[in-house]
């Protein structure tokens, strides 16, 4: 079973007791600060839970699968990064 973003907002409204609005509004504040910090190049650290952060890739020459013979250039890239924390990984033991 998958978790949706509106399995998410259910499970908040009923663990806190807040309406399922607030919990939508707490969810979007909740990403847009994520998203924001590691835009400016932060990391986000919940302790036991895990660490968001920014990864840097450097640019490299792969081939293209439809073609293996032509060499393509690949860009230089960032991406987010989660590295679950000790209490995330003991919950899933």
């Amino acid at each position: 079973m998958t978790m949706t973003k509106s399995d998410l907002i259910d499970a908040l409204a009923a663990d806190t007791g807040l309406t399922k609005a607030d919990s939508d509004r707490f969810l979007k504040s909740f990403t847009a600060n994520v998203e924001k910090t590691l835009k400016s190049g932060d990391s986000l650290t919940l302790i036991g839970f895990g660490t968001f952060s920014v990864s840097n890739r450097a640019a490299r020459v792969g081939r293209n699968p439809q073609n293996p013979s032509q060499v393509i250039n690949i860009p230089a890239s960032k991406s987010a990064k989660f590295k679950a924390g000790s209490k995330l990984k003991g919950a899933l033991n």
